[in-house]
């Protein structure tokens, strides 16, 4: 049987599902950016991506077609609000796009590695490289200008060690000195810092121009959860005299009118949520030292119930658009 003819399965319909839901709303942060991009370099980077999620929303609507399956609402033109004032300045849209080709390059490889029908795979296959592209795009473009710090360098290894003392694992022990960060400790510390600098300029942005006062209040805590992130773990960095990443580009203006809803708004702050907890996961996984890892929980123990309330607020606005479910089966067996 021709794997194209093979039902899709239910992880497939649900990546497909979630992932039309990211890209159509990509599609209207691109729209906003192009708007008002003024640098020919960005427009460039900016239109190329915007076709390139168009093209890959048109494979999702054609699949979920041939399948008989509804297509999902997602964000239309509607969540969109076009000749409004710029909301972010000098170079955030590259920084965005950044942070969003993480985000997109961890999920379509997971997403390729649950597919089992040959076409679905080829898909999130073509989707991971497509993320991968425009993140080398919008680095290299911010490396060019100066405005993306890259993580620290250190004294090569010249030579193989084994660790000798479970002191190693500690940082918590009062009676000697805690160990240096070791290198991979230090690249996922710059990650998270990094990529929660851009997500915090988005908080305060959403923040002074939603229109619901709880999503107002919502985007505040946001704000302040974000700064509590970068302060935490870039003490870790100054602790070894290394400076956490920081850049004077792409902030929030002064603007008070909205340029997007408040469901997307509500949207693409839940999935920043979800993927700073995915990265705080990482960093504890493969920290061996302690007190970093205590530390990662407790930012993680955070951030669980901030993206809890958000969907209080996407459920209590009728927002959030329910995802593909299995049957019933207790329903539809009742008498």
């Amino acid at each position: 049987m021709n794997s194209s003819h093979v039902p899709l399965t239910s992880s497939e319909i649900g990546n497909l599902w979630m992932t039309y839901q990211e890209k159509t709303m990509l599609l209207r942060f691109l729209e906003y950016f192009l708007e008002h991009a003024e640098d020919e370099e960005i427009q460039q980077i900016l239109k190329s991506t915007y076709d390139s999620t168009q093209q890959s929303v048109e494979s999702i609507i054609y699949i979920f077609q041939q399948e008989g399956a509804v297509i999902p609402l997602g964000f239309t033109e509607n969540d969109v609000n076009k000749g409004v004032p710029k909301l972010f300045d000098f170079l955030y849209e590259p920084m965005f796009l950044h942070m969003i080709s993480k985000i997109e390059a961890s999920l379509f490889a997971l997403y390729s590695t649950m597919s089992y029908r040959q076409d679905i795979r080829q898909l999130f296959k073509q989707l991971t490289a497509k993320s991968q592209e425009m993140f080398d795009q919008c680095a290299q473009f911010l490396l060019d200008k100066g405005v993306l710090v890259r993580p620290p360098f250190m004294t090569m290894p010249k030579e193989v060690t084994f660790v000798k003392d479970k002191s190693y694992l500690s940082g918590f022990n009062l009676l000697r000195e805690t160990r240096a960060l070791n290198a991979i400790e230090i690249s996922l510390i710059h990650h998270a810092i990094e990529t929660n600098l851009t997500g915090m300029q988005l908080m305060i942005g959403f923040a002074q121009v939603a229109n619901d006062t709880k999503v107002k209040e919502y985007f505040v805590e946001g704000m302040k959860l974000s700064k509590e992130v970068e302060t935490t773990l870039g003490e870790y960095l100054r602790q070894d005299y290394i400076e956490p990443p920081a850049t004077h580009a792409g902030k929030a203006t002064n603007s008070t009118v909205a340029p997007f809803s408040d469901k997307l708004m509500m949207y693409i702050t839940n999935l920043l949520g979800s993927f700073s907890i995915g990265s705080n996961a990482l960093g504890g996984a493969f920290s061996l030292r302690s007190d970093l890892l205590v530390t990662m929980a407790r930012l993680t123990s955070k951030i669980v119930p901030f993206i809890k309330d958000g969907g209080e607020i996407l459920i209590n606005n009728g927002w959030m658009e329910e995802s593909p479910q299995v049957e019933d089966r207790k329903q539809l067996t009742k008498s």
